[in-house]
């Protein structure tokens, strides 16, 4: 089954990313289309990029560098949640991307953004990256305002309606996850779903 990855993209103390992303993944967790998982960041203690030759020759000499490429190679596509800090992600969060190549090519991606703009332009800027690592970015997309999201701008409180946006961009990174999967040659069979395996969107007990 394919296995989706959710990024917690900030390490700032008191940050809001671990909230937005455990609502994330506990709407994933309704659906039977695929696996999602809780990926924190700040588990793996990456400093700032410290590896000796450019990522895309697969030559990583750190023990950090070698858990965090670990653990994203498993994964068939992924959900960045990312704060917008000055028009931008965070620099923990583009500097754990910086850190791998080959462990993001022919995946797919959705962004979650909180911010005062909803996090839009945070996530265009993340958009440019993907594009570098053949990384297949969805359209859909949620964006969360610290108004209107977050009680006194800070207690995360997301408004209902953003639920069914998470579905959106999850039908959409399902769906291009499982087809760039037959794109890697060390996946697993990649080939399409038996007819009676769960449908894109469709929650189990829906039926």
């Amino acid at each position: 089954m394919i296995k989706i990855g959710i990024i917690v993209g900030s390490t700032r103390p008191g940050r809001k990313a671990l909230d937005v992303a455990r609502w994330v993944l506990d709407i994933a967790g309704m659906r039977a289309d695929a696996v999602f998982e809780l990926v924190d960041i700040q588990d793996f203690n990456l400093p700032l990029l410290d590896e000796p030759v450019p990522p895309s020759l697969g030559m990583y000499a750190q023990p950090h560098t070698k858990a965090w490429a670990a653990a994203i190679a498993g994964f068939d596509g992924f959900v960045f949640v990312t704060p917008e800090y000055n028009h931008g992600p965070s620099g923990a969060l583009k500097n754990a991307i910086d850190f791998l190549y080959k462990e993001w090519n022919n995946k797919a991606a959705g962004f979650v953004g909180y911010g005062s703009a909803g996090g839009a332009r945070a996530i265009e800027s993340l958009r440019l990256v993907m594009g570098e690592l053949m990384v297949a970015d969805v359209r859909a997309q949620v964006m969360l305002s610290l108004r209107t999201d977050f009680e006194n701008y800070t207690t995360f409180n997301p408004a209902e309606h953003h639920e069914q946006s998470v579905d959106t961009m999850l039908d959409q990174v399902v769906a291009w996850s499982r087809a760039l999967k037959t794109l890697r040659p060390d996946a697993p069979d990649g080939h399409a779903a038996s007819a009676d395996a769960p449908q894109a969107g469709q929650r189990m007990g829906s039926q």
